[in-house]
C-alpha cells in the first residue's frame, strides 16, 4: 500500500502520520489495501485553479477527486486508484459552520474524494447513488472513528 501525502497549504496545521494511518484503515475497510493513493491539500486559489483546469469550474471547492481505475488507459497500472485534492481552506471553513473539528472535515472529505475513486456518485441527480454515496460515507467515518453503526 503505497499513500502518498503532500500539504502544498500553510495556514492550518495537519497531522500527515494520522492521516496517513486513517487512509490506511479507509483503504483496508474498501478492501484496497494494497492499491496507490495520493493526497494532495491545498489552499483555495490552488484548488480553483485545478477546478477551472480539468473541470471547467471557476470556483474553489472543497475536494476533487482523479480516479485512475477507470476510463482507457485504467489497465495501465491497475494497483493505482487516484489522487484526491483537498482545499484545507474551505474544509476549515465548512468545520467552522458545522462546529465540528477540522481534522474531522478532512477525514470526511478524504472519503467522499476516494468513494469517488471509486465509482461513488452524488452529482447525477440520481437519488438513489446519492443516498448510497452518503450511507457508504457515514459508514466509513463511523467505522474510522470507532463508533457505533447504528443506522
Amino acid at each position: 500500500m503505497a499513500i502518498a501525502i503532500r500539504n502544498q497549504q500553510k495556514k492550518v496545521k495537519i497531522d500527515l502520520r494520522q492521516i496517513r494511518r486513517r487512509v490506511q484503515k479507509l483503504l483496508r475497510l474498501v478492501d484496497c489495501r494494497e492499491k496507490e493513493i495520493s493526497l494532495l491539500f491545498v489552499d483555495d486559489e490552488e484548488i480553483q485553479e485545478i477546478n477551472q483546469r480539468y473541470l471547467g469550474r471557476n470556483y474553489p471547492t472543497n475536494v476533487i477527486s482523479f480516479s485512475l481505475s477507470e476510463g482507457e488507459f485504467s489497465s495501465v497500472n491497475p494497483d493505482v486508484l487516484g489522487d484526491i485534492v483537498i482545499s484545507v481552506d474551505t474544509a476549515s471553513r465548512d468545520a467552522e459552520r458545522g462546529n465540528i473539528p477540522v481534522s474531522d472535515e478532512l477525514d470526511f472529505l478524504i472519503i467522499h474524494g476516494l468513494l469517488h475513486i471509486l465509482g461513488y456518485n452524488h452529482e447525477n441527480n440520481n437519488p438513489e447513488e446519492t443516498a448510497c454515496m452518503q450511507k457508504k460515507e457515514q459508514e466509513l467515518f463511523f467505522l474510522l472513528h470507532g463508533y457505533p453503526l447504528d443506522f
